[in-house]
C-alpha cells in the first residue's frame, strides 16, 4: 500500500497533514487528517481566577481571540449570575462585527481566493495573497488591506487591542465609546459595507460566470449531506453573538433548537486514536462513523452552516444576497463544501451593516455598561467564531476559581466533516497512482473552504509529545512501530 503525505497542510491557522492511502490499482483506499499537536487549556486553567479566562482563552489563537475572549466573557456572566446592560451588549457585538469583518476578509483574500483567482492548479509560488494581488490588480489589494485593518481597527478602539481584547468584564464591557469614537467607527463602517458589495461583485465575475467552477462547486466529491448548526435570532436569522443554537437536516428542516446550557445533552465527542482532535455528533443520533446522511450524526458549523440553519440575515442587502445564493445553487440547503466561501463574503456584507445599525444605535455611547457580579457557581457561553459555533463551559468554585473548563470549538465541530471532505476529494482527483501539485492541492481546497483553526481546535504544550508512528505493510499487517515518550 502506497501512503501520499501533505505535511504540512497549507494556508491554515495552526499544523496538520494529510495521508492519503492508496490500494494496489493507485485509487485512493482512504484519507486522514491528523492533527499531531494537544490543546491542553482546559486542564491548565484549572486553578485560575475565573475573571482571567477571557485573556488567558483569547491566547488560543491569534486568529481567532475575539471569539474565545466573549465566549469566554458570556460564560463568566452566567457563572456569576449577572445580566450584561443592555449598552454593553451592544458595545460587545459591535466589537465582534469588527472581529468577523476582518477575519472574513484574511480568509477570503489571502487563503481563498488564490484557489480561484490564480487557478488550483497554478504553480505553488503563485497560489498566495501576492498571486491575487497579480492577477486582480494593486488596487484591490490595497482595498484588501485597508479595510481588513478597518476591522482591526474597530476591534481595538472598543476592545482595547487589535488582536487580544481586554475589554470583556463579567456583567459588560470596560469602556464604552466617545463620540469621536463613534463617528470614526460610522465611517469606517460604511467603507466595509462597500467594500463587501465589491467583494461579491469580485466572486460573482470570477467564480460564479465560470462554468468550470461552477461545476467544481456542485460536484459530487464536494458535497455532503450533513446536519448544519448555527445561532440564530429569535426569528431564526443569523446571529453571530448570542441566540440559540439551531440544527436543521439534510432537507433544511429544524431538527434541534436549544440553549448553549442543554449544549451537553445534544453534543457528544468522539475520539480516534490517530488524532488528537475530537469528533463531535449530535448525541440524539449517535457516532456511525465517517459518513454523511440522516443516520449519521455528523454536522457542520461556519458560514454555510450558520447560513444553513438559520432562515436568512437580518440585514437587507446581506439577506438579498443570502437568497440569490441559494437560488443559484439549486434551493436550500446548500451541501456544496466549496460554497463556504460564498457564504463567507454574504457574512461579510452582514457583519458591515450590522456595524452601521449598531453604531447608529442612541444607546452606544451610554456610560452604564456594567452590571455587579453574584455569587460563583457554573457558567455557558456560546458565540459564533468564524469558524463557527465556539461553546466555553465552567465551573467555578466558591472562591471564583475554574474548578473544570470544558471548550468545543468551531474547527472541532467541523473535524467529522472534513476528514470527509477530503477523503471524497481525494478519491475523485487521484486516480491510479497519478498525482501532481495541482491535484494535491484539489485536495487541500476541501478543507481550506472550512477556514480551519487547528490552534484552536488542538495546541501543544511546551516540551516534547508522546507520539507513536505505526508503519503497515500492503496487507494491512504491523510492519514497525517507532515511540517517542
Amino acid at each position: 500500500m502506497k501512503t501520499i503525505t501533505i505535511d504540512p497542510i497549507t494556508r491554515l491557522e495552526g499544523h496538520g497533514k494529510i495521508s492519503i492511502f492508496l490500494d494496489s490499482k493507485g485509487d485512493v483506499e482512504n484519507t486522514y487528517l491528523q492533527i499531531p499537536e494537544l490543546r491542553g487549556f482546559e486542564r491548565f486553567c484549572q486553578g485560575r481566577r475565573a475573571e482571567e479566562m477571557p485573556q488567558i482563552t483569547s491566547r488560543i489563537c491569534g486568529v481567532c481571540p475575539v471569539a474565545h475572549h466573549f465566549a469566554s466573557t458570556k460564560a463568566l456572566d452566567d457563572a456569576f449570575n449577572v445580566e450584561p446592560t443592555s449598552a454593553a451588549k451592544k458595545l460587545r457585538e459591535l466589537m465582534y462585527c469588527g472581529y468577523m469583518t476582518y477575519d472574513h476578509i484574511l480568509h477570503f483574500y489571502y487563503l481563498a481566493a488564490p484557489d480561484f483567482v490564480v487557478g488550483p492548479d497554478a504553480p505553488p509560488e503563485k497560489r498566495n495573497v501576492l498571486g491575487v494581488i497579480e492577477k486582480a490588480g494593486l488596487e484591490i489589494g490595497k482595498e484588501v488591506i485597508k479595510h481588513r485593518a478597518y476591522g482591526q481597527k474597530i476591534t481595538a478602539i472598543l476592545g482595547g487591542k487589535a488582536t487580544h481584547p481586554v475589554c470583556g468584564l463579567p456583567g459588560g464591557v470596560s469602556k464604552g465609546l466617545s463620540m469621536e469614537e463613534v463617528k470614526e467607527i460610522e465611517n469606517m463602517g460604511k467603507s466595509c459595507v462597500e467594500f463587501a458589495k465589491f467583494s461579491l461583485k469580485l466572486f460573482d465575475d470570477i467564480v460564479l460566470k465560470n462554468k468550470n467552477y461552477v461545476d467544481l462547486i456542485l460536484s459530487d466529491p464536494y458535497t455532503l449531506k450533513t446536519y448544519n448548526m448555527g445561532l440564530v435570532d429569535k426569528n431564526n436569522k443569523v446571529n453571530f453573538y448570542d441566540g440559540k443554537i439551531r440544527v436543521t437536516d439534510q432537507q433544511g428542516k429544524e431538527f434541534l433548537k436549544f440553549d448553549v446550557k442543554d449544549y451537553y445533552k445534544n453534543i457528544a465527542e468522539h475520539v480516534e486514536e490517530w488524532s488528537y482532535i475530537k469528533f463531535p455528533y449530535l448525541k440524539g443520533i449517535g457516532w456511525k462513523g465517517f459518513k454523511d446522511g440522516k443516520e449519521s450524526g455528523i454536522y457542520r458549523v461556519g458560514p454555510l452552516g450558520r447560513l444553513n440553519a438559520a432562515d436568512g440575515m437580518s440585514t437587507p442587502l446581506a439577506d438579498k444576497e443570502y437568497k440569490k445564493m441559494y437560488e443559484t445553487l439549486e434551493g436550500r440547503p446548500v451541501n456544496s463544501t466549496l460554497a463556504f466561501h460564498w457564504a463567507r463574503l454574504i457574512e461579510l456584507l452582514y457583519a458591515a451593516e450590522r456595524t452601521m445599525e449598531l453604531i447608529k444605535d442612541a444607546e452606544i455611547t451610554s456610560k452604564n455598561i456594567r452590571n455587579p457580579v453574584g455569587e460563583p457557581g457554573e457558567g455557558f457561553g456560546v458565540i459564533e467564531a468564524a469558524r463557527g459555533t465556539l461553546i466555553h463551559h465552567y465551573k467555578l468554585d466558591k472562591n471564583g476559581l475554574i474548578d473544570k473548563a470544558n471548550l468545543i470549538v468551531a474547527t472541532t465541530n467541523n473535524a467529522g466533516a472534513i476528514n470527509m471532505s477530503i477523503r471524497d476529494a481525494a478519491k475523485d482527483v487521484i486516480k491510479k497512482g497519478k498525482i501532481n501539485d495541482g491535484l494535491l492541492n484539489m485536495v487541500e481546497m476541501a478543507f481550506r473552504a472550512y477556514d480551519p483553526c487547528f490552534a484552536c481546535a488542538t495546541h501543544t504544550l511546551p516540551g516534547g509529545m508522546p507520539l507513536e508512528v505505526s508503519i503497515y505493510d500492503s496487507n494491512k499487517k504491523l510492519y514497525r512501530s517507532i515511540k517517542r515518550l
